[in-house]
């Protein structure tokens, strides 16, 4: 089960320098952020490269149609713990796998994977004979990112269970 959760994650301040030139705040405050955004680089090529996830959490509402909710966390900065990674190509298509902790790799997949905006993060691949197609909202921090995202994990048909991931660029 916990190689199934890294695939999904196939695995993002503002300065402010004040001068006094007679703008109003809401001027200076649109221009900063207009200028923030110029320098921020777009979803797509941020995405390009290796990824390993570091924390994985899913928060399941019912439970496989059960009358209680669920939370399932990972973290994966435990020492000999295994590594759910991935590389994101050019060409929108992305290969996720899980690296154990003697570095075999297993539970390798490949899909395709699409943004749009500033923010959002389309994958698709197929695990476990099941075709998986989500859109997770992506935040950007420097060589790291945060992807939340809300589909059905427990596989009971309902669109109820929230995964957030944290994951960092590697070489």
């Amino acid at each position: 089960m916990r190689i199934s959760f890294f695939i999904i994650c196939i695995s993002f301040g503002l300065i402010f320098v004040g001068c006094k030139n007679g703008k109003t705040k809401t001027e200076e405050t649109n221009q900063t952020t207009s200028k923030a955004e110029t320098k921020k680089q777009s979803l797509k090529s941020f995405m390009v490269g290796k990824w390993e996830t570091q924390y994985i959490k899913i928060e399941y509402s019912t439970y496989q149609k059960a009358d209680s909710s669920y939370v399932f966390e990972d973290d994966f900065s435990k020492p000999n713990s295994g590594r759910a990674q991935s590389e994101y190509l050019n060409d929108g298509t992305f290969t996720a796998w899980f690296k154990q902790p003697d570095s075999t790799k297993v539970g390798e997949t490949k899909g395709n994977w699409k943004t749009k905006a500033t923010d959002s993060l389309y994958v698709d691949y197929q695990y476990l004979g099941k075709q998986v197609q989500v859109w997770y909202n992506i935040e950007q921090k420097e060589n790291k990112f945060t992807g939340i995202v809300i589909s059905d994990w427990d596989n009971d048909g309902e669109n109820d269970d929230k995964l957030l991931m944290k994951s960092k660029r590697i070489q």
